[in-house]
């Protein structure tokens, strides 16, 4: 049981004081009852509640799958840029959502956002192994040996020690190459930089998966739908 005025808060409907102004508007409906007192308790996963004659489907979580586009930011807040965020419709801003992990400001591809933290945590976190499979455009000639080089680990820039990832090459000649790379980690510009190390240079960058979820090949960049049950589930029980 949680208070309705939180509720109704959490769900973008204003401050406490104006959740209580509504209600002394008769705007706020449980069960078919008009509600005067706006701390009421309320069963959010039994209680039918309308406000403003719209029934309100209210979960703790929510689960996104984006299309990320070209100059947008995987970020909730950012002074200068738009954000993956700014893209959401105002009914899903009202979680709070977060981007899981990011995607580069020129990167495109598929990005989930969620309001739930541990899902959040487990599929970012390096020791879980979760893969991200990215199809990139690469200015040179990429050869079996750079595979093989993948495979024992980039070192970066920084000297940081990239875990062990998989080069397939698509196509290559000597305009350039398509590949997919597939690695565990995501770290800052990492999949440019591991190219860098190799001397060879991203021109395109799109990620296409993560774990078991595959791009929505029906969203336009920029476009977004909720995760199906299935595809929640199937996160949810990642090992």
């Amino acid at each position: 049981m949680e208070r309705l005025d939180k509720v109704l808060a959490n769900l973008g409907y204003g401050s406490r004081k104006e959740v209580k102004a509504l209600c002394k508007k008769e705007e706020v409906i449980v069960n078919g009852v008009p509600v005067k007192d706006s701390s009421m308790k309320v069963d959010t996963e039994n209680d039918v509640i309308e406000v403003k004659g719209e029934v309100l489907n209210y979960r703790e979580f929510i689960y996104l799958l984006m299309n990320k586009p070209d100059g947008v930011v995987s970020a909730t807040f950012d002074n200068y840029d738009e954000t993956v965020i700014d893209l959401l419709d105002e009914e899903y801003k009202a979680f709070k959502p977060f981007p899981v992990g990011r995607l580069d400001k020129d990167t495109v591809g598929l990005l989930l956002i969620t309001n739930d933290g541990e899902l959040n945590h487990k599929l970012i976190s390096p020791k879980n192994h979760v893969d991200k499979v990215y199809y990139a455009e690469i200015d040179k000639c990429v050869t079996k040996d750079d595979a093989k080089a993948f495979e024992r680990g980039i070192t970066l820039d920084d000297g940081y020690l990239c875990m062990p990832g998989k080069l397939n090459i698509l196509e290559a000649d000597e305009n350039g190459s398509r590949v997919e790379v597939t690695i565990q980690e995501g770290k800052f510009h990492q999949v440019k930089r591991m190219f860098e190390s190799l001397d060879k240079n991203v021109v395109y960058l799109r990620r296409i998966s993560f774990g078991p979820i595959k791009i929505d090949e029906s969203l336009e960049e920029g476009e977004f739908r909720e995760l199906t049950e299935e595809e929640i589930n199937i996160l949810m029980n990642l090992k």
